[in-house]
């Protein structure tokens, strides 16, 4: 019997379900705390391999321990190289969230790098792979391309100005604004009006194009907005940000460490 989670894309089914779902970022980058991540009830889990200090072998690592959670697994990749891409689907990761894409061309392109020929060019050798249950799960190259979802990152000015072309291509199930590099590239900071405005009509042309928005930000408030606004996919915080400011909590209340010290945000 294959070794991975039962057929079927959990992420995609919780989308197609139509409630928003609340994620949280787990960038740790270590299995004993994604496991603590993975019992904290959250309906999905994104394994960070762009900022997280991680690679293929400790995302597997995760995606093990991971196994047995409720949520929904998804794995950021550093970049959208096809290479990476293929051993990504080849460990087991049936969601993958892939940064900075700024055009539909290159919203094809990762398309055609999450399907096996003639669809696409992933490279056919997950036989040996988890993915496929080391070969034990006969029928898995014939549904693997359909049980891939594949969410990019809109997360430029230049993104921005093409979304209508990137949310249309046909294999992209769902877009992604990143607040924090989009805000840098405007100059603004994450909470400024012409970030939100760009947001805000960032999530209304996703939704205008029948594909689920989604989004990140430890700010409460701003989640409740996105959500208010429709977006469907809300990351509220990340494992690393609230591990360190509940150590530091804890030892303010002893009068320990820097009082003023504040986590960073983003």
């Amino acid at each position: 019997m294959p070794t991975i989670r039962a057929s079927g894309n959990r992420f995609k089914a919780a989308l197609a379900s139509g409630r928003p779902i609340i994620g949280l970022w787990v960038a740790c980058a270590d299995p004993y705390l994604a496991l603590v991540a993975g019992g904290a009830g959250f309906d999905w889990l994104v394994v960070d391999g762009e900022h997280g200090p991680n690679d293929v072998r400790s995302i597997l690592g995760q995606l093990i321990a991971l196994e047995a959670s409720d949520a929904a697994l998804v794995v950021r990749a550093p970049m959208g190289e096809p290479w990476l891409i293929k051993q990504l689907l080849d460990i087991g990761a049936d969601t993958l969230l892939v940064p900075m894409v700024d055009d539909a061309e290159q919203a094809a392109a990762l398309v055609r790098a999450v399907r096996y020929p003639p669809a696409g060019i992933r490279g056919v050798g997950a036989g040996v792979a988890r993915a496929s249950g080391f070969g034990r799960d006969a029928g898995y190259l014939a549904r693997a391309d359909d049980g891939v979802c594949l969410i990019v990152q809109a997360e430029s000015r230049a993104a921005l100005e093409n979304l209508s072309e990137i949310a249309a291509v046909d294999g992209v199930d769902a877009v992604f604004i990143g607040p924090a590099d989009l805000a840098a590239d405007m100059g603004q900071p994450v909470a400024s009006a012409a970030v939100q405005e760009a947001i805000a009509a960032g999530i209304a042309t996703i939704r205008a194009a029948g594909k689920p928005a989604g989004i990140m930000t430890p700010d409460e408030t701003l989640n409740r907005r996105y959500l208010d606004l429709g977006a469907q996919f809300v990351a509220v915080g990340a494992d690393t940000l609230v591990y360190a400011s509940a150590l530091d909590a804890l030892a303010r209340r002893y009068g320990l460490g820097e009082p003023d010290a504040q986590p960073a945000t983003y």
